[in-house]
């Protein structure tokens, strides 16, 4: 089968259908007998004027040879038109059955139009694809044997014609996959319908170096009557296409992988992801040390000192996802800097000084890299680090589109780090300032209680517990929330616990503490009442929707435990109450007082005082414990764990984060437990005196025959002299009754109480004074000293601290 009768197609014809295609049928004598409209088109005779009339009267020159026409089933004619003009035409003829006149033929005209001007364009047509042509083109016979191809697919092929006609590709070519190819082509002949973009790769001879990518489009080849010559293969070369497209895709994977996370490595991990193989062999990433710390950096070109650390390296090679990387095989400063110098991307010859040392400790093929790349990542004119990009082996050198997309590679990786940057540096300042927050050290193990805390941190900083030791051996146990999350929110938790402290040294009640507490919070928000004020408000009042929906402001839980009277007396603002297990199993049931959210219009704090037996057990809790079930059953599985526990309360805190606390976190938590202390008789002496002056000697021997059989006679003196100078003022200021007490705990407390409000002052008195250095003697020869108020009256205490030969 010959290529010119696979390519001698061509006419308007060509495209026309059967029932629409002139017809005429010829019997056995070459009388004409039918005629179809199509014909009378064609030659313009009605059928009344050409029916029965001889066949050769449309002939222009008969010739007694070819009387029977029926011998060619394909010839061209001139025939006579009605008007008397000539109109060349194809016959195709076609035996019909046969009647008792003998056979009859089926005639189809067509007209031929080698000499019009289309059949002239068509020719040139068909001699430029096979001549100049820059699309490969193919012709195959039904049995996919090579019939013809021109020059431009010799170019990609690298066989000539002669070589390849009449063998199959399969044969032809066995470096490349033609299987594929040939499985399309079996798929055009069995269904008759073009294939297109169908993927060849090759090596072409003009570029034998790099692989090229092609786009082959597949479609059959018929004649006139629908009978199939063969398949035609036109091929494009698809290459740059193929390389943009490749690029594109590594920049969609960039924008989903890089910057998924808040985090240097995982960020430069995703730069090596998407970038091997992608659009490298093999890559590293170093980053300036101020970037993994998260420190702030200095704009412009970097420093002849700067150190890079290297934070990801990938190959192509690599048989595990990631491999330790060397952290000394980073570049050194001088060459940091040379690479920093302008903040620019380069393509650099691997050859180089400067690519030698890029290079070096790189896990690539040293000697086969023949492309190199460095890319300063930089964010906001701050160099953050560099992207070294490699290739080497059969791959196609680094192009300027290929800088182009590494530069945007760095831009976006750049942006992520410097995010990455500040969210450490902001994580770093928040657990500075919560390691700040955090309560220093444990209570005297000679307390009145045995308290520990554990926090369980998600981010916010809001959450914190505390143990205040108060006069009288009495504790106070706190528990406070802000709600929000970050550096502000942790340092509006710092004023908030700073307040409490100093509202503490005054020995206030929990509602009164809290009452002022709310007021301190108001003033600092800029509020002089509820629901006013412009400014912005502090994080404390910054109110937010809760998971159920309520308001929540900032909160706090204030109670004080008496190891004395066991009598303990508890506020709140806003807070969960504590959980209270009794040492015999039964769980305390309070009714949470009165008191909303700091800063938040509400009625006054309420009071609740209850008794505790030694050994009870408190634990109060911050709402972040019970992130994944209702507060009422969390209380419940939190009584139930400390029902019978007999460990130690720092035991006691791990095992109730351990139980209560999710794996996955969304909120801070923060949990304190503590173990309930009484102190009896053997450590509490108390004795009333009267209100006259000569019971100042009194209770300076009382005092002395106490600490006698407390094993105490150093601290005789001091407290005797502590002990005559309060009396002295309690009976001289105040009024009735006076009570002296000494308490032995962690320390020892003097304390005289009597019927009066007024509160003493401490003065320095003048020389020429006879009195009034009291008050300045207690306080020189105590650890601390202060006022609390009772209500009947007040109390003056003062504290000494026990040394160890004094227990």
């Amino acid at each position: 089968m010959g290529a010119s009768r696979a390519t001698d197609r061509s006419g308007p014809h060509a495209g026309v259908s059967a029932e629409k295609q002139a017809h005429l049928v010829i019997d056995q004598r070459g009388t004409v007998v039918g005629w179809s409209p199509a014909a009378e088109g064609l030659l313009g005779y009605p059928a009344a004027s050409i029916l029965g009339r001889p066949v050769v009267d449309l002939l222009t020159d008969v010739d007694p040879t070819r009387r029977s026409l029926a011998a060619t089933d394909d010839v061209a004619v001139p025939l006579r038109r009605h008007d008397g003009a000539f109109l060349p035409c194809r016959l195709t003829f076609r035996p019909e059955r046969g009647d008792e006149a003998g056979t009859r033929w089926a005639v189809t005209l067509a007209p031929a139009e080698q000499g019009s001007p289309t059949a002239a364009l068509d020719q040139a047509l068909l001699e430029a694809l096979f001549t100049v042509s820059p699309v490969g083109l193919f012709l195959l016979d039904p049995c996919l044997r090579l019939i013809r191809f021109n020059p431009a697919g010799e170019g990609m092929q690298g066989s000539s014609v002669e070589e390849a006609v009449g063998r199959r590709p399969t044969e032809v070519w066995p470096g490349f996959a033609t299987e594929s190819v040939e499985r399309a082509m079996e798929q055009v002949l069995a269904t008759g319908q073009p294939v297109i973009g169908v993927e060849k790769r090759l090596h072409p001879p003009g570029d034998p170096d790099h692989e090229h990518a092609y786009s082959a489009s597949l479609f059959p080849l018929a004649d006139v009557h629908g009978r199939l010559l063969g398949i035609a293969d036109a091929t494009v070369d698809v290459t740059d296409r193929h390389l943009a497209q490749e690029r594109l895709k590594v920049l969609t994977q960039a924008g989903t992988r890089i910057g998924s996370t808040l985090d240097v490595l995982d960020t430069v991990r995703g730069l090596a992801e998407v970038s091997v193989p992608g659009l490298a062999d093999s890559m590293a990433v170093e980053v300036v040390e101020p970037v993994l710390a998260g420190e702030d950096l200095e704009p412009g070109p970097v420093r002849r000192d700067t150190v890079l650390r290297r934070a990801a390296c990938r190959s192509r090679d690599d048989t595990e996802p990631w491999t330790a990387c060397d952290q000394d095989g980073a570049l050194p400063p001088v060459a940091a800097a040379e690479a920093l110098a302008d903040l620019e991307p380069r393509i650099l010859d691997p050859l180089s000084s400067l690519g030698q040392r890029a290079l070096h400790s790189l896990r690539t093929r040293g000697e086969e890299v023949h492309s190199l790349m460095l890319v300063p990542l930089v964010a906001q004119h701050r160099a953050l680090g560099l992207a070294t990009f490699c290739r080497w082996g059969a791959r196609r050198p680094f192009a300027p589109d290929d800088l182009a997309l590494a530069g945007e590679l760095a831009l976006r990786t750049a942006a992520c780090l410097d995010n990455a940057r500040r969210y450490l540096r902001e994580g770093n300042a928040l657990v500075a300032l919560r390691h700040a927050l955090r309560q220093q050290g444990e209570l005297p193990p000679d307390h009145a209680v045995d308290v520990a805390h554990q926090y369980v941190h998600a981010g916010s900083g809001g959450d914190w517990v505390d143990a205040v030791p108060l006069s009288g051996a009495r504790v106070a146990l706190v528990a406070g929330r802000v709600p929000g999350r970050g550096v502000q929110t942790a340092a509006a938790a710092g004023r908030l616990r700073a307040a409490v402290h100093t509202l503490s040294d005054l020995d206030l009640e929990p509602d009164e503490l809290l009452a002022r507490l709310d007021d301190l919070v108001r003033r600092l928000g800029g509020m002089k009442g509820p629901g006013t004020g412009d400014d912005p408000p502090w994080p404390m009042q910054d109110g937010r929707r809760s998971a159920d929906g309520d308001e929540a402001g900032a909160t706090c839980l204030y109670l004080i435990y008496d190891p004395v009277s066991r009598r303990c007396s508890l506020s709140s603002a806003g807070h969960p109450v504590p959980v209270i297990v009794h040492p015999d199993g039964t769980v305390a049931i309070l009714e949470p007082p009165a008191g909303a959210a700091l800063s938040r219009a509400g009625e006054p704090f309420g009071k609740v005082d209850i008794d505790l037996p030694e050994d009870s057990m408190l634990a109060l809790y911050t709402p972040g414990l019970f992130q994944e079930q209702p507060e009422d059953r969390g209380r419940e599985r939190l009584a139930d764990l400390l029902t019978g526990f007999s460990g130690s309360v720092r035991q006691a805190c791990s095992l109730v984060t351990e139980a209560l606390v999710p794996a996955r976190l969304r909120e801070d938590a923060a949990v304190q437990v503590a173990r309930t202390h009484t102190l009896g008789p053997a450590r509490v002496v108390s004795w009333d005196l009267p209100s006259d002056r000569a019971v100042v000697s009194t209770a300076r021997s009382l005092v002395n025959r106490q600490l006698t059989a407390w094993d105490m006679s150093e601290a005789a003196f001091t407290t005797e002299l502590i002990a005559s100078e309060l009396v002295t003022n309690a009976i001289r200021y105040a009024k009735p009754p006076v009570r002296l007490r000494l308490i032995r705990s962690h320390v020892l407390t003097c304390e005289v109480s009597d019927g009066s409000s007024t509160s003493p002052r401490l003065r320095h008195a003048r020389t020429t004074d006879e009195g009034g250095r009291g008050l300045l003697l207690v306080a020189r020869c105590s650890e601390r000293w202060g006022t609390r108020y009772t209500e009947d009256g007040k109390t003056v205490w003062a504290e000494q601290s026990i040394s160890e030969g004094l227990e």
